[in-house]
């Protein structure tokens, strides 16, 4: 295994809420109310749409505002990873990630870990930094690859928290077969004082359609037993991908960073369009809500 290397797992597609169009010869993310999935090529309209975002919007009668998933890992952590996140968006390539404790920034000596005083008070990120996070799922069932995943990528607050405590609470209360449980990614939409009650959108995590919490977790456990008998060792797998994440100080690989900035870090970022929309003020109090707004505008 090459060191420095982040194994992360196989992606075959994303998910997306919204996409980058061209105003005034800037190119900025425009958000949306519905799924997208698409391959990872792009063309000069975009990226190109997976054969499954046709199949499950005509399942749908629509809009696609959920998709049937299920987790790669029994680790919440493995399936969402969430960090505190600087690109230098010259270059392209991560500069500082970390969790509010501890950081891993590259310099010219390599890279040095360090403390993690959060975005809000780090004078190197100047403002730059935000929380970022990958998760990543299978759709469906994964029947046509049952280790290929898309990715969905958010700086929303709103999703992270929500994604975060569902992975979470799911695992707890199936006894750890988290990548067992027949689950669907869902749109869901709220307003606030500071969106103007406009609709904001955010992404959580829920038991497919028709299905208690009850009958999932039986399923689960049903699948869990068929898989073991089968010769499927999941604690082998969520341990291979555990030490993969590790091998590498970033994720990110250089060549994706440009689309990441392009759509979560564009000139004139979140919080700077949040206060031109919303009159907050001066001060902490400002401050606050202007950042509130920005992580509802995230969706």
């Amino acid at each position: 295994m090459l060191k420095g290397l982040a194994i992360t797992p196989p992606v075959i597609g994303r998910i997306s809420i919204g996409r980058v169009v061209e105003r005034n010869g800037k190119r900025l993310p425009e958000k949306d109310d519905q799924f997208t999935l698409t391959t990872q090529v792009q063309s000069r309209d975009g990226w190109i749409l997976h054969p499954l975002d046709e199949a499950l919007r005509k399942e749908a009668g629509g809009k696609l505002r959920s998709i049937p998933v299920r987790m790669l890992f029994n680790d919440p952590a493995l399936n969402l990873r969430a960090d505190y996140s600087l690109f230098d968006r010259t270059s392209g390539r991560p500069v500082c990630v970390g969790n509010g404790e501890t950081c891993r920034r590259a310099g010219k000596g390599g890279v040095d870990a360090l403390p993690c005083v959060g975005p809000d008070q780090c004078g190197f990120a100047n403002g730059e930094c935000k929380a970022y996070a990958r998760l990543n799922v299978l759709v469906g069932d994964g029947e046509g690859d049952a280790l290929g995943s898309f990715v969905l990528r958010t700086t929303s607050f709103n999703t992270i928290r929500t994604l975060a405590a569902r992975l979470e609470y799911f695992s707890a209360v199936s006894g750890g077969l988290l990548a067992c449980l027949p689950l669907e990614l869902k749109l869901r939409g709220k307003s606030t004082t500071q969106s103007h009650r406009a609709p904001i959108y955010y992404v959580d995590l829920v038991v497919r359609d028709a299905l208690t919490l009850e009958e999932a977790i039986a399923q689960a456990r049903e699948r869990d037993e068929q898989r073991r008998v089968c010769g499927f060792d999941q604690a082998a797998l969520d341990e291979s991908a555990r030490r993969g994440f590790a091998n590498g100080a970033f994720e990110e690989l250089e060549e994706d960073v440009p689309a990441v900035v392009e759509e979560f870090y564009p000139d004139g970022g979140g919080e700077q369009r949040a206060e031109a929309r919303v009159s907050t003020g001066s001060g902490l109090k400002g401050r606050l809500e202007a950042r509130v707004a920005a992580a509802g505008h995230g969706g």
